[in-house]
């Protein structure tokens, strides 16, 4: 199980996730959403604390009445980066192990944030190598 959560025009954040519970999910969205925010999800009857116990302003759209979007509540973001991380497991790497699955969504997590600059990307992943000396 993978959660994800999107800033509109912004960072990506997912995590690889124990089971699809109400504690789990909630609890990510908790942690990485700052207090207050809108939250556009599915229906899904676990996110309704959302707006009850938590604060966030939280809108849905029933996806299983065939509803994807109203006004500017949509799940769109987050949907159209599930479906890069998909086509690029099945393309390059076909399949990923369960034990290794939150490494390759970091890398789908690092493409993303650094889309609009992608002249970021060589640069800082030389510097997360340690420096070797050369006597």
């Amino acid at each position: 199980m993978v959660f994800g959560i999107i800033e509109r025009g912004g960072d990506v954040v997912t995590r690889h996730v124990q089971d699809r519970t109400a504690r789990n999910v909630v609890g990510n969205v908790v942690k990485w959403a700052k207090p207050g925010s809108k939250v556009n999800t599915d229906d899904w009857k676990g996110y309704r604390s959302l707006m009850e116990r938590h604060g966030y302003d939280h809108q849905t759209v029933d996806h299983s009445a065939k509803e994807y979007v109203r006004g500017d509540v949509h799940t769109n973001n987050i949907e159209a980066f599930w479906a890069n991380v998909k086509r690029g497991i099945n393309g390059t790497y076909v399949w990923v192990s369960k034990k290794h699955l939150q490494t390759y969504l970091r890398e789908f997590e690092y493409r993303h944030n650094l889309r609009q600059q992608p002249h970021l990307m060589f640069e800082l992943l030389l510097q997360a190598f340690p420096k070797v000396r050369v006597e």
